[in-house]
């Protein structure tokens, strides 16, 4: 790597033409090449590597290469397997390399705040501080191949329709702690090389030309230190967006980008510092991830071989009765859904990859278990109930031991691009199942979705198994997961509720064509259900397991001293298989006197046992998780009081729970205010007892606090309103001035 003066030595001998040049994308893929610096290319990647071949476009119309298609990361999420994202970022990073690309586009880390929300499937989960972990190691992973990532799309892109337009309205508090919370500590932890802006407003501000965001936050309290890359198109006045901080414009507009850029800058209208700063980074880009020699080959099978085993670990079992699951070898079987013949295994738009060997679930069931009985039993174009694949799919399921059903949306209804009108599963797939549960109870469904699907009919069957978008290898996992030659282990990172209507944003998600307004702050996906105590058809952190486990001997220690808690806890595996259980600890703040939500997640771990064998799990949480973003002062803080952890298998399935006390935060010294309450005097009358004794409030305090009625309707009153008694106002700013003296120095 070069020093700073070489790279600063390297922008004196740019014009500004070449300066202008290099911050504008050459084509739809690749940066611009000037004098002697190398372009790069620029690719997306949220499930594998999409590399097009001629031309480009974003929404994968036109070719790509052939490689691997990896699993979506709403399913690769369901793992909260560190590790396993650590490694899924090399292989990506390994396949970048073979295909010479130098920047993956990626990971998605937008907030999943609705199950409408057409991209869903390219974002990790509902959960900040699930996202923050898990995209770590994915970057981590990518850049340890010497190829760079770009975590996208910053920030608040939570729906699809009117995404270039639309403005994301968002209270400061819900901004910080869900929406930019996660991004905060990719930056601080991970340093990505570039970060992707995204294509909406913030509060009535264009993310590109938002200074707040890509300047005062990003750079100025986040330390970044790496490139800012506009979402493709995003860019509607290069100018404005140079100027708040956004550096490489994609794709790029020559014609149009480069004379505006050099007229402002001779005009005098843009400083030429901020063009430099810009290219500076532009520069160490090039230069930290530009490839060396030839390209590395990879070898399709073994990179196919791993999208099947991060699947199978990912798949979620929801329902399992009568342990109809794992399928019985001898027994007969029926498998129905045109989804096991054309799997959906991938997602539209930047998703989209060409895929190198897709096994559907058919084949791989047939190679399992040899012939059974099969009807599609739908169409994918007309959502309309076919009563004639109706009857042929319960003439095939009837007497069978097992029916595998295959359900899920297709790309039709879930794409990048615009976003769903509904969670309900499409009408002949719903009138598909009420038919054969009337002839045969011994169901499975099988999901492919990229989000959230309403179950009302999940008690008609006995199984229920979420594999989201599963990647080529969708059969192999799918059938691997059936079978039981791979034990389910994925947990949702997000919640499953009983209706639309339940959501918590369900009375503002796509009201407006304009405004999307976030009313509901804070409590996104299951802190609200958690807090409103609302049913759900499954929770946060829900997986079910071939196996059981039992949580015993629970401890939690907070050390003041290091500032941070200590949990400990044995788990045992009492079934007769080896299994995954992922513990999960979950906080609430019962200390500080806004609102706060019942439960949140801060420490995840999975942990492999054998049948009979049992761990201890110690997870730590430092105190700065237990942070939250003071809207009044604009700082994150930690309050001394009463918390309880909770210690489960999911939000809801809660083992043990330990209440502790933390004291150890340096508070700042009260300061009084005439808005300051007359309960906040009685509490202080020991330390002001002077002040009070001076200004004749002695005789006042008395009566209050003797006469219970009095007291109820004067504790809240603010100091000013003791006008309303007789005295000064001028009195009263005395004498908060000499109390917030005393309380300052004692003195």
């Amino acid at each position: 790597m070069k020093q700073e003066a070489d790279y600063r030595a390297q922008l004196e001998q740019l014009s500004l033409e070449d300066k202008a040049t290099l911050l504008t994308g050459a084509n739809f893929w690749n940066t611009a090449k000037v004098s002697d610096v190398n372009e790069i290319l620029l690719s997306d990647g949220p499930s594998g590597i999409r590399k097009q071949t001629e031309g480009g476009d974003a929404l994968g119309l036109t070719g790509s290469v052939e490689t691997i298609a990896f699993p979506c990361l709403a399913l690769i999420a369901s793992t909260f397997d560190k590790d396993l994202l650590r490694k899924y970022g090399e292989y990506l990073g390994q396949i970048a390399k073979a295909e010479k690309v130098n920047v993956l586009l990626g990971p998605g880390m937008n907030i999943k705040r609705s199950p409408l929300a057409g991209r869903n499937f390219e974002y990790l989960s509902e959960d900040p501080f699930l996202t923050a972990e898990l995209a770590i190691q994915y970057i981590n992973g990518v850049e340890s191949q010497g190829i760079g990532t770009s975590p996208k799309h910053f920030a608040a892109n939570n729906r699809e329709n009117e995404r270039f337009t639309s403005s994301s309205n968002i209270q400061p508090r819900a901004l910080h702690e869900i929406y930019l919370s996660a991004f905060k500590r990719v930056v601080e932890e991970a340093q990505p090389a570039t970060i992707m802006n995204s294509y909406n407003k913030v509060n009535h501000v264009l993310v590109v030309e938002n200074e707040y965001l890509l300047t005062d936050l990003l750079r100025s309290q986040w330390n970044y230190d790496g490139l800012v890359v506009s979402d493709w198109g995003a860019v509607k006045d290069r100018v404005k967006s140079l100027r708040a901080g956004l550096d490489l414009e994609m794709p790029g507009q020559p014609d149009y980008s480069i004379p505006q850029v050099v007229e402002a800058v001779r005009s005098g209208k843009l400083d030429e510092a901020l063009v430099d700063r810009s290219v500076l980074r532009l520069l160490k880009l090039i230069d930290k991830y530009t490839l060396e020699g030839e390209a590395p080959n990879y070898n399709k099978d073994n990179y196919h071989e791993f999208a099947r085993t991060i699947a199978a670990q990912s798949i979620v079992l929801l329902q399992n009765e009568d342990n109809i699951l794992p399928l019985k070898d001898e027994s007969s079987k029926a498998v129905i859904g045109a989804f096991a013949k054309h799997p959906r295994y991938q997602a539209g738009g930047s998703s989209k990859v060409n895929a190198y060997k897709v096994v559907t679930p058919f084949d791989a069931l047939k190679e399992v278990y040899g012939d059974f009985a099969y009807a599609d039993g739908y169409e994918f174009e007309n959502l309309d109930a076919n009563q004639q694949l109706i009857d042929e799919a319960v003439e095939a399921a009837k007497g069978k031991d097992e029916v595998i059903l295959f359900a899920g949306f297709p790309e039709n209804v879930e794409s990048e691009g615009f976003d769903k009108t509904s969670i309900v599963l499409p009408d002949n797939q719903v009138a598909l199942i009420d038919a054969i549960a009337k002839v045969n109870p011994n169901i499975v469904v099988v999901l492919q979705n990229g989000s959230v699907v309403a179950t009302p009919w999940r008690h008609q069957v006995k199984g229920l198994v979420e594999t989201y978008l599963a990647g080529e290898a969708v059969g192999e996992a799918t059938a691997d997961v059936l079978s039981g030659k791979v034990n389910p282990s994925g947990k949702l990172a997000e919640t499953f509720p009983e209706r639309i209507q339940d959501t918590p944003s369900y009375l503002t998600f796509n009201r407006s064509t304009e405004e999307e307004n976030y009313m509901e702050g804070i409590f996104v996906g299951y802190r609200y259900y958690a807090t409103k105590d609302l049913p759900v058809a499954f929770p946060f952190g829900h997986g079910l397991s071939y196996t059981d486990f039992e949580y015993t001997d629970s401890k939690v220690n907070v050390d003041n001293d290091k500032d941070q808690i200590q949990i400990d806890v044995t788990v045992k595996n009492v079934g007769s298989v080896q299994g995954a259980e992922v513990v999960q600890v979950y906080l609430q703040n019962r200390a500080s006197n806004i609102e706060m939500a019942a439960r949140e997640l801060k420490a995840f771990e999975r942990v492999e046992l054998e049948a009979g064998e049992s761990k201890t799990v110690s997870l730590v949480i430092p105190f700065e998780r237990l942070k939250w973003y003071n809207p009044q002062t604009d700082l994150w803080q930690i309050d001394n009081g009463d918390y309880t952890v909770h210690i489960g298998s999911s939000v809801n399935d809660i083992h043990t729970h330990h209440d502790f006390e933390i004291t150890s935060i340096d508070e700042p010294p009260i300061q009084l205010s005439l808005d300051s309450s007359l309960k906040d005097i009685i509490d202080l009358q020991d330390t002001l007892s002077k002040e009070i004794d001076e200004f004749g409030f002695d005789e006042m305090i008395h009566k209050m606090t003797s006469e219970p009625n009095l007291r109820v309707l004067a504790e809240p009153a603010p100091i000013r309103m003791l006008v309303m008694f007789g005295l000064k106002l001028s009195d009263l700013v005395k004498f908060v001035e000499k109390c917030n003296v005393r309380l300052k120095t004692g003195e």
